[in-house]
């Protein structure tokens, strides 16, 4: 990507998930357009792998910071960590996620996906929003998937279902409508001069560890896929990528200038598409907002990414989209 079209240089950035896959191709492109990465996952020598590999390959720098998205309280000492050691956050990409094949809650008694895929992202950023506050224009971009078109979300059950009626696609499905959601939502109450939110989805890309820690029907089917090389998965048809390919849309989301402002948009392979029709309902994102907060506990007035006036209902949002969309294709 050429530097003049791109902003990361100098920036602070966080990727959550950023210890394999499409995270640490991600972490790894910002770092060569001279960002300072927040490198952020679970395991400590996969993480300073990552660190390591940034500092010796590129001109930016790269930080390891440990948390288990599935334990409110890592959450929050990891947003402390970040708030102590930093005065702005410009770039925040929301990547860790998780999928299962069996059901299981959190110790606070959610259901694990929900939880590590939508509640985490929602009360990081709560906890994060003075620091992109502080900074002179900061993104916010969320990991969804093109699953979250084959969702529903229903406010008074989130699946809390018991073990014998649980589906673990359609709980990934749910906690990705929610990213997209959040992030229409999010949109609706920051100013783009200031702050802009923005989901994505990275299409199949076999070579995760979302991929690998699918349900079993599903790694069965496309396990073998996985091992092929890049230059082979990019020549296969259909709707099939690389875990480098898959990083091109938030590298451009967080640096582009093309899309400095815009904000309440969804793309794939960097374009902007539309999403799911029932994302662009205001009300259930509002409601969704709400119903997040009350589960963490959380004010519904506090911080100040409460307070400001909802800029767009979802006539707005989605007139935006379809607008974009046409003059992208034109």
């Amino acid at each position: 990507m050429d530097d003049s079209t791109t902003q990361a240089n100098g920036s602070i950035a966080l990727v959550t998930g950023s210890t394999e896959g499409i995270g640490r191709e991600t972490a790894l492109g910002l770092a060569r357009e001279g960002a300072t990465v927040l490198v952020h996952g679970r395991d400590r020598e996969k993480g300073k792998a990552v660190v390591d590999r940034i500092e010796r390959e590129t001109d930016g720098s790269a930080v390891l910071l440990l948390a288990d998205f599935g334990d409110r309280e890592a959450i929050r000492d990891f947003a402390k960590a970040i708030r102590d050691r930093y005065d702005r956050l410009d770039v925040l990409i929301h990547n860790a996620g998780a999928t299962f094949e069996q059901y299981g809650e959190t110790d606070a008694g959610i259901e694990r996906t929900f939880a590590i895929n939508h509640l985490a992202p929602f009360e990081l950023t709560h906890h994060l929003f003075s620091l992109l506050e502080a900074s002179d224009h900061a993104r916010v971009i969320t990991t969804s998937s093109g699953v979250h078109r084959r969702a529903t979300i229903d406010v008074d059950d989130f699946g809390t279902e018991g073990n014998e009626e649980y589906n673990g696609l359609e709980a990934y499905g749910r906690s990705k409508l929610a990213n997209v959601l959040f992030t229409y939502e999010l949109s609706r109450r920051c100013d783009p001069a200031s702050i802009t939110a923005n989901a994505f989805g990275p299409g199949f890309v076999p070579g995760t560890q979302l991929s690998r820690g699918a349900f079993r029907r599903f790694r069965l089917a496309t396990g073998a896929i996985g091992y092929l090389p890049d230059a082979l998965l990019g020549a296969l048809p259909g709707p099939i990528g690389t875990i480098k390919g898959g990083a091109r849309t938030p590298i451009y989301l967080a640096s582009d200038r093309d899309v400095e402002y815009v904000s309440g948009q969804y793309f794939e392979d960097r374009e902007p598409v539309l999403s799911a029709p029932q994302s662009y309902d205001p009300h259930l994102g509002r409601e969704l907002w709400e119903v997040s907060a009350d589960m963490l506990d959380l004010s519904a007035t506090d911080p100040s990414i409460e307070r400001g006036e909802q800029r767009d209902g979802s006539s707005g949002l989605f007139d935006r989209a379809t607008a974009r969309v046409l003059r992208r294709r034109a």
